[in-house]
């Protein structure tokens, strides 16, 4: 009886289960936890197509959304904080500028402007949170102050678009004095029958909130933005009470008269022309 030997026949490459996608391909919704492709996200003005949850945008999109393609001209680009006070916590107030000028975004954490929504001229000051906060520091306080100074030399309506954790602690009493600051500037256009429009967005708090982010002629939010002054934390330990359901949200601010409208950020630019429109004489 004759022995052969058999071949074994190749052994199939073992193949990993595991798909790997690359990073960043989708994104799970923070409001329905739906997995939702990244791109239609991003391609429905960073809303999820599945629940509406706004996504904050940065300011420069913001423009980009709300002003009239080509428009829009910039102001006061080149103001910089400085660490005037020497602050330290667990680092230096300087090391946090230079961290946030390091992401390559904004100066400091407001754009403001010249531009057209449909056509109506306007000066527009937008937040960019992702610049410590969006938080409220001198430069912030004079910028804004200097667009309504331009509004009201050019005789034009301002917009404010808010998206800040409040005023800056690194500059202690300097980032209070920009409350009064930037109310008393937008008091000189109402006496000038000038519109201010506050569009609030995710989120709105602190200083800002309790300054001129609630005295627009018109108060508007996008759904579901935080908005109010301490943290609901704080509140529930100092009043020792249960805050209702959606306290601080757009919704129930509506509901108790401290916001005029929701609008949803497609409707917006639309929107925010016929308010325009209605309150403005050329």
């Amino acid at each position: 009886m004759a022995w052969f030997k058999r071949d074994n026949p190749p052994k199939a490459k073992s193949s990993d289960p595991r798909v790997k996608v690359p990073e960043g391909l989708w994104t799970k919704c923070v409001s329905c936890n739906a997995t939702v492709y990244t791109k239609d996200i991003e391609n429905n003005l960073n809303v999820c197509p599945k629940c509406n949850h706004h996504y904050r945008v940065s300011a420069r999109k913001r423009i980009e959304l709300l002003m009239d393609l080509g428009s829009f001209v910039e102001s006061d680009a080149g103001l910089v904080s400085i660490d005037c006070l020497d602050f330290k916590d667990s680092k230096s107030y300087q090391d946090r500028i230079d961290a946030a000028l390091a992401k390559g975004g904004s100066k400091d954490a407001i754009i403001c402007g010249s531009g057209r929504i449909d056509g109506t001229p306007a000066e527009i000051c937008v937040f960019d949170f992702s610049f410590m906060g969006g938080s409220m520091g001198s430069v912030v306080g004079e910028k804004i102050t200097r667009g309504i100074e331009r509004a009201l030399e050019k005789r034009t309506p301002v917009i404010i678009v808010s998206a800040s954790g409040g005023a800056r602690m690194q500059e202690s009493i300097l980032s209070l004095m920009q409350m009064a600051k930037t109310s008393a500037a937008l008091a000189k256009l109402k006496e000038q029958g000038l519109p201010f429009v506050s569009i609030l967005t995710d989120p709105t708090t602190g200083g800002v909130t309790a300054s001129f982010a609630m005295l627009g002629d018109i108060n508007m939010a996008e759904p579901k933005a935080l908005i109010g002054f301490a943290g609901p934390r704080v509140i529930e330990q100092t009043i020792r009470q249960k805050l209702p359901e959606g306290f601080q949200r757009a919704e129930y601010l509506l509901d108790h008269g401290m916001v005029d409208v929701i609008v949803e950020r497609s409707k917006m630019k639309q929107q925010l022309s016929s308010i325009l429109k209605m309150l403005y004489r050329q």
